[in-house]
This record gives structure tokens, C-alpha cells and sequence, in this order.
């Protein structure tokens, strides 16, 4: 059995530092060395909440995600990533930030022991946009590769084409291409997949439960633990 827990970074740097860990040994095997979201300070950033998967088993983790909620002081990965790119970026955000707030999901990774469950694009992300009505914000942007763009959407995000090539850029490494997602209004899940919608707004109602989920290789339960208490 898998657990997906949420809690904000500084209240638990042990399961950090393995999450920083595990991501970094994925990302090298894609020979992906250098990226902004897999700096570590985000450990140590008190306006960071972490969604973690792990094995029941030994609570070790087998997947993760993050949300940073906009700061002045504390930039957005994102920021970092494309602002060579897109100096526009910065205030973008800035207008979002004073519009309810603003955030990013990011990081989000799995281990290669659950390749095919869906863990990332699935469930890790389901769990981000559910959970994210609990913080003080009113829309999400996301940096998403071309490979998962499509199951981006499906959670409710749009491109947003005021960035980089409408949307796109190279990024993290030349060849690799990013797109720049946001969903303007996180409590409308307009634009997300029927499916998907019903299951954020479930598990939104509902934030600590066990559900059964399938893929078309695996079927698994899930123990979620989205409860923010804050």
C-alpha cells in the first residue's frame, strides 16, 4: 500500500532530504544534473508544502511533489528557470500573487520500483491541485515536460501562452522542451477531465481516506493524508 501525505517542508526535513535525495538519482538517470527545482532550499522555505509518497511498509518514499506558494522573498522555481528566457515571467506572477495569490507545483518525480503506476502524473498530481484550495491562493502555474503535458491538462491546467514561445521552452537541458501551465481560478476545475475533476473534488471533500486505484498495469490502494490542519 501507498500513503500520500501532505505537510509543509520545515515541519519535516527528514522526509525532505530523502525526497531531495530520490529526485536527484532520477534526474541523473535522464543525465539531467542541473535544474531549479531540485535545489535544496526549498527545504528550508517556510512557504513550501510537500506531497510525498511512500511505501506504507517502511514509510520511504517512491514519489513526491511540491507546492510553493508566491513570496517576494522566497522566487518561484519557475522564476529561476525561464527568466533568462522570459524576463516577463516576474511579473506575471507578481500580478497573480496580488490577485488571491499565487503558487507552483513542481519537482514532482517517482521511483523507478513504481514506474507505470501513475504515482506522478496521476495521483501525486490529483493530490497538488486538490489540496491546494487549503493555502492561500487562487491560481497554480506549472512547468510540465512534453511527455505529460496532455495528463496536465487533464487537471485542469491551460497553457499559458503569455509565456516563453506561446508556453514553450527549453528547459531543463538544449533539446528538451517545457511548457508553462496555469489553472487561473483553483477552485473552477472548468478545464479538467470529467474523471479527474470528480476525483480532485472527492478527494477535496474528503482529504484523509483510503481509495482503490487503478491503472490500465496496476491496481493498488492509496492512503491519502491531504489534511493540511492549518
Amino acid at each position: 500500500m501507498i500513503r500520500i501525505r501532505a505537510f509543509r517542508a520545515v515541519d519535516d526535513v527528514e522526509a525532505c532530504n530523502l525526497y531531495a535525495l530520490e529526485h536527484m538519482e532520477i534526474l541523473k538517470i535522464f543525465g539531467i544534473t542541473k535544474i531549479t527545482t531540485a535545489n535544496n532550499s526549498w527545504i528550508t522555505n517556510p512557504n513550501v508544502y510537500v506531497i510525498l509518497a511512500e511505501r506504507i511498509s517502511d514509510n520511504y518514499p517512491v514519489g513526491g511533489a511540491r507546492i510553493h506558494l508566491y513570496h517576494p522573498e522566497y522566487p518561484l522555481p519557475m522564476d529561476d528557470a525561464i527568466k533568462e528566457f522570459d524576463p516577463n515571467v516576474k511579473n506575471i506572477l507578481a500580478q497573480h500573487a496580488a490577485n488571491g495569490g499565487t503558487s507552483e507545483i513542481c519537482g514532482l518525480w517517482n521511483a523507478r520500483s513504481v514506474a507505470g503506476w501513475g504515482i506522478g502524473t496521476l495521483f501525486l498530481a490529483r493530490a497538488g491541485v486538490a489540496m491546494c484550495t487549503q493555502l492561500p491562493l487562487n491560481s497554480m502555474f506549472v512547468l510540465c515536460g512534453g511527455h505529460t503535458i496532455g495528463i496536465t491538462l487533464e487537471k485542469g491546467f491551460t497553457i499559458d501562452e503569455r509565456l516563453g514561445n506561446k508556453g514553450t521552452f527549453y528547459y531543463p537541458k538544449e533539446g528538451l522542451v517545457a511548457t508553462a501551465g496555469i489553472i487561473n481560478n483553483v477552485y473552477d476545475l472548468k478545464h479538467a477531465k470529467d474523471e479527474d475533476k470528480k476525483i480532485i473534488e472527492n478527494l477535496r471533500a474528503n482529504p484523509e481516506q483510503k481509495r482503490t486505484e487503478s491503472t490500465e498495469k496496476v491496481t493498488f490502494d492509496i492512503e491519502y493524508r491531504l489534511n493540511l490542519n492549518l
